[in-house]
């Protein structure tokens, strides 16, 4: 195959996209084999505090090539949303919520 001059992302998309949809590699399980093994990752909500940055799009990024190349392996893969990674910054806006009320955290008891 010839190199072009200049790069065509969207040409190069269009190709990969086309490979990936005739291999089957947007159907989940789409390649997993009875008595393999399972393959998951869960994927963290946005930050409470709302401000994203090219961290959450890198980490995203790892995770979906990850998912992507287990399942080529053949892997049972679910790539799960709804764990919470940001513990702090919750706390941080929910102590500046009760504040508001003129309320400590430590008001509350369990």
């Amino acid at each position: 195959m010839a190199m072009e001059k200049t790069f065509d992302a969207a040409a190069a998309e269009a190709r990969l996209i086309e490979a990936w949809e005739q291999a089957g590699a947007f159907r989940a399980g789409a390649n997993a084999k009875p008595g393999r093994d399972s393959y998951s990752i869960m994927i963290p909500p946005p930050n409470v505090t709302g401000v994203l940055h090219m961290g959450h799009a890198f980490n995203n990024t790892l995770q979906d090539i990850l998912i992507r190349w287990k399942r080529m392996q053949g892997f049972d893969t679910l790539w799960q949303p709804g764990t919470d990674h940001a513990g702090i910054a919750t706390q941080m806006v929910v102590e500046r919520e009760l504040a508001k009320e003129g309320k400590k955290r430590t008001d509350f008891s369990r």
